[in-house]
C-alpha cells in the first residue's frame, strides 16, 4: 500500500535521489526547495513502508493555470499505478487551489509518457524544437479542469 501526500521538507533529498536516477536533466538541489516554497500545493510525493517512492511537482504559471515540471517514480515502483495516483492527487489538488487548466511538456519521442498523460484527458497541443538542454523537441500539452 502507498500514500500520496504533500512533500516534506525531510522529503526533498529522497526526492532529488528519485529525480537523478530517473530523469535525464540534472537539477539543482535548490531548484526544488524553491518549487517547494513557492507553491507548496504542487509537490506531492508518493510514501511506501515510510519510503519516498516518486514524485510530482508542478507550479501555478498564472492566474489560473498551472504547469507540471516533473513526475518521477523509482524504477522499482513502476507499473504499480504510482504515476496515475500522483496525476490524479495533482489533478485534484489543482481544482482546489482553483486552477482550470494544466500544462506540461514532454519529450517528443517519449511515447510511453505522452500514452500516459492522453489516458489521463491531456491534449497535444503543439511542438517546440530544441526545447530540452539536449537539442530534442518538445510536446506540449495541456487539460483543462472542469469546474467544482
Amino acid at each position: 500500500m502507498f500514500e500520496i501526500r504533500h512533500v516534506q521538507p525531510q522529503d526533498i533529498f529522497s526526492v532529488i535521489k528519485i529525480a537523478y536516477e530517473s530523469l535525464p536533466e540534472r537539477y539543482s538541489p535548490e531548484v526544488f526547495s524553491r518549487f517547494y516554497e513557492s507553491f507548496p500545493e504542487g509537490f506531492l510525493v508518493a510514501e511506501k513502508l515510510h519510503k519516498i517512492v516518486g514524485f510530482i511537482v508542478g507550479i501555478k504559471t498564472s492566474n489560473g493555470v498551472a504547469r507540471i515540471t516533473m513526475l518521477s517514480i523509482n524504477k522499482k515502483y513502476r507499473k504499480q499505478g504510482l504515476g496515475s495516483a500522483l496525476l490524479t492527487q495533482f489533478l485534484k489538488e489543482m481544482s482546489l487551489q482553483n486552477i482550470r487548466q494544466v500544462e506540461l511538456e514532454v519529450r517528443i519521442n517519449n511515447d510511453a509518457a505522452i500514452k500516459f498523460y492522453k489516458k489521463h484527458g491531456f491534449d497535444v497541443m503543439e511542438t517546440v524544437p530544441s526545447f530540452y538542454q539536449t537539442g530534442e523537441d518538445a510536446c506540449i500539452m495541456k487539460r483543462v479542469l472542469r469546474s467544482c
